[in-house]
């Protein structure tokens, strides 16, 4: 049987920014890979968002997602950026849900650190709804890192990765090209959500492995 891998996304993007190599890459390999994106932002701030902009933004994230291989994409309507006034309890049980339908072996979640309240939310939720008090199939859960958000090391906590994932080179193409699909989210060099930013970090990742291109993780839970 081929493995399911639940990646959780606060917002559109977070999923490629922080796996997209890991997508990649395993979806070439037949895992089932599924992202779900838990946030509307329309719902948390709709001063900011209208619909409209959260339907364009969605629909570059279906054209992004089916291109680096996503096997499945679900979204949420919890209401971005405002996910601090919302019950941790009612977003965990949102997560049994996919949980309990996708029944995954690995699960994907932002890192604790990272400086976006939504992100370390979810990270919460996450590990709530993932507790050892439930049967299910998960052996190994893992955060990952996104660019603009976890290099602000909050609560002065720095992101150490443990968990790398070795990239080919076609692989941080297809992840630069499956960001590139989020026209409204690309920004210019040096900002960090830029395609030089992604290459230059996977760089750094892979240095730290003596590889040319690595994703990097940090191990939540692993049970063999």
């Amino acid at each position: 049987m081929n493995k399911k891998v639940l990646i959780l996304s606060p917002h559109a993007d977070d999923e490629i920014l922080g796996c997209g190599g890991f997508i990649s890459k395993f979806s070439k390999q037949n895992y089932h890979i599924n992202v779900l994106i838990l946030t509307n932002a329309n719902k948390g701030a709709p001063e900011i968002y209208s619909p409209e902009k959260i339907k364009e933004i969605r629909n570059e994230a279906k054209i992004s997602n089916n291109f680096i291989g996503t096997k499945k994409l679900f979204f949420e309507d919890l209401p971005a950026l405002n996910l601090s006034n919302y019950p941790i309890y009612k977003i965990a049980n949102v997560i049994n849900k996919y949980i309990a339908e996708i029944n995954p072996e690995i699960v994907l979640i932002p890192s604790a650190n990272d400086i976006h309240d939504d992100h370390k939310i979810i990270f919460k939720a996450a590990k709530v709804s993932m507790r050892f008090n439930k049967k299910n199939n998960i052996k190994k859960i893992l955060s990952y890192e996104v660019l603009s958000e976890t290099e602000w090391n909050e609560n002065e906590k720095s992101f150490n990765p443990n968990y790398f994932v070795k990239l080919d080179k076609s692989d941080i193409d297809k992840k630069v090209k499956a960001f590139l699909k989020y026209k409204s989210q690309v920004k210019k060099f040096p900002h960090p959500r830029s395609k030089e930013a992604i290459i230059n970090l996977s760089k750094v990742r892979g240095s730290h492995v003596f590889m040319r291109h690595a994703e990097a993780f940090k191990v939540e839970r692993i049970l063999d």
